[in-house]
């Protein structure tokens, strides 16, 4: 399959950030989408990502890795102002609804936090994002944890690897297509 796996924010943007200060969206999204990258490469898969190694290149870029890609996915994380706020959602057309709820169950599962939304899935017309250039082009969003929520930090940060591999197990057409 021709893959697309990007990384939310980048550049000069570092996204949402943990109450330390320290910790950005853009710098855990970067190794995450790395990780992921390297397990469907090992796969057989063909993937494009927005940057090499530790490289998070602009929005821009990344909307145009989606067309002619069979599955294009960004990474985030979600934030809120109370730090108790939880769960996984991947936002997309409704389409694409079994697929985003796939992943976002397979990572609630390996992260033991809640699915949001119907089943974990978001309809981009009912996102607070509103409508959001790499849904619109046919990818989906990806909000893996609340990087606001310091158990759900904690837990991403000990299962990194075990999310990367329940992303890349739940892009294969026989765990959404099923479902």
């Amino acid at each position: 399959m021709k893959l697309t796996v990007t990384a939310g924010h980048g550049a000069s943007d570092p996204g949402a950030v943990a109450l330390d200060g320290k910790t950005t969206e853009a710098a855990l999204m970067t190794e995450l989408r790395d990780i992921v990258a390297l397990k469907l490469r090992s796969m057989g898969h063909d993937v494009k990502t927005d940057g090499e190694r530790w490289q998070n290149l602009p929005l821009v870029h990344a909307l145009t890795l989606v067309p002619g890609a069979d599955v294009a996915i960004e990474l985030h994380t979600n934030a809120a102002a109370h730090p108790g706020a939880r769960g996984v959602e991947v936002i997309s057309l409704p389409a694409q609804k079994e697929m985003a709820r796939t992943i976002a169950r397979r990572i609630a599962h390996t992260l033991e936090i809640p699915v949001r939304g119907a089943g974990g899935w978001i309809d981009q017309s009912q996102s607070a994002r509103g409508r959001l250039g790499f849904v619109r082009a046919g990818g989906l969003v990806v909000e893996v944890f609340f990087i606001s929520n310091p158990e759900e930090l904690a837990k991403y940060l000990d299962r990194k690897y075990l999310v990367a591999s329940a992303i890349a197990e739940s892009l294969a057409p026989a765990a959404w297509s099923q479902s």
